[in-house]
């Protein structure tokens, strides 16, 4: 169970001697094996009262390093540090509202709103939970940020003429993931009613039904390196957008597609290539519009796969080295020719099992390949691929 920090321990770790203790500790191993040991020693440092406090912000704190930038003295409570946005969503979430007033009314320890104090042009952060807040005023302190911070109910508005920003706990009592909206933290319809005319920013699970919030004027689903990390509902920014895709890497770089860019589809064979397009595209039901944009084309209206003759920059796609209709004694008789001994399989609109089907292929060559199984109309077909990283525009390689 997570520790529960009070406001006595924020206090201490906030003064000289926790910030002592703290660098003290973060050299400790911190593993199971050490438990015994890294315990007594954080006694010893800094007496009984405070010293789960430290281990756990310790080791809080070297989990926040795999989201979360420039953090290493930052306090956390562990659901907070779960629910932060990592530093490059919230980083673009808050781009979008530079230069506005802003009120984030979830403001918890301060990770959104640490990003949106750095480009507003006034920031207020709200919580119920004093503990948080005092953490989010020594972290908004940590990042050299000027924020106003105000014990508040999300529900009870504090303040007027502001953008609110809103990040709902999507967890019950018991610590289990709901997917309900009337069980949000706020709950999302009270929280919309409560901000009647106000532009809003909702950060919500990228799982989440969007048609249950008739009142956002945009989507917006985000993925970072890969994987889909949120959606957020927005309104009252006048975009003329409904339907968003933003992909953010690690290395900077980002790009978006909207419901705004054509669709038109040529429909053709399968080209040279297959392309399997980020996530934050398919669920925001954009992969046409990506499509177009990179002159390529659906293998199967109905499936996200596409395929086209030159690859998008900057994606990893499949080479097709042979396809045809798909059985497994054919697939086998093409490994063996291709010498496949290292195999992907990457299935979409079929009713099999990667991991059983490669057990059963047992491939034994020297080369690797994928596998793309998918259909077309009704007729299962198999794509041999060689796997290829499409190497960004302005990249050296390409």
């Amino acid at each position: 169970m997570a520790y529960g920090f009070s406001l006595d321990d924020v206090a201490f770790l906030r003064s000289a001697a926790g910030r002592a203790a703290l660098a003290d500790c973060a050299a400790l191993p911190l593993t199971d094996a050490s438990r015994i040991t890294d315990v007594a020693a954080v006694r010893r440092s800094v007496g009984e009262r405070f010293a789960a406090a430290v281990l756990e912000t310790v080791v809080l704190r070297r989990k926040s390093a795999l989201k979360l930038v420039d953090a290493d003295s930052w306090l956390f409570t562990g659901d907070a540090l779960q629910q932060a946005s990592a530093t490059a969503v919230a980083r673009h979430r808050a781009s979008r509202l530079a230069g506005r007033d802003v009120h984030d009314v979830t403001c918890s320890v301060g990770a959104d709103l640490v990003e949106l104090a750095r480009v507003a042009s006034r920031a207020l952060g709200s919580d119920v939970d004093r503990v948080r807040l005092e953490m989010a005023r020594h972290n908004a302190s940590a990042a050299s940020v000027s924020v106003g911070v105000v014990q508040a109910d999300a529900l009870r508005p504090v303040s007027r003429d502001t953008v609110v920003v809103a990040d709902p706990a999507r967890r019950d009592s018991a610590g289990r993931r709901t997917w309900k909206p009337a069980d949000f933290l706020p709950p999302l319809d009270e929280l919309v009613d409560a901000y009647a005319g106000r532009a809003l920013s909702v950060k919500c699970s990228p799982g989440l039904d969007f048609a249950i919030a008739p009142w956002a004027e945009e989507v917006e689903l985000v993925s970072l390196d890969g994987h889909v990390r949120e959606a957020c509902l927005w309104r009252g920014l006048n975009t003329g957008v409904s339907r968003r895709a933003t992909v953010l890497r690690s290395d900077g770089t980002q790009w978006t597609v909207t419901d705004t860019e054509p669709d038109d589809l040529p429909g053709s064979p399968p080209g040279e290539w297959i392309v399997d397009p980020d996530g934050a595209v398919v669920r925001a039901g954009l992969v046409r519009h990506y499509a177009a944009r990179h002159g390529l084309w659906q293998l199967d209206e109905r499936i996200a796969y596409l395929t086209g003759d030159t690859a998008p920059p900057g994606v990893r796609a499949f080479r097709v080295l042979e396809h045809g209709p798909y059985s497994e004694k054919a697939l086998r008789a093409t490994l063996k020719r291709h010498d496949v001994g290292r195999l992907e399989i990457l299935v979409r609109g079929l009713d099999i099992d990667p991991d059983a089907l490669r057990r059963r292929l047992k491939p034994r060559g020297g080369a690797e390949s994928t596998v793309v199984l998918t259909r077309i109309g009704r007729s299962p077909v198999a794509f041999v691929c060689r796997a290829e990283r499409i190497p960004s525009e302005g990249s050296p390689e390409a």
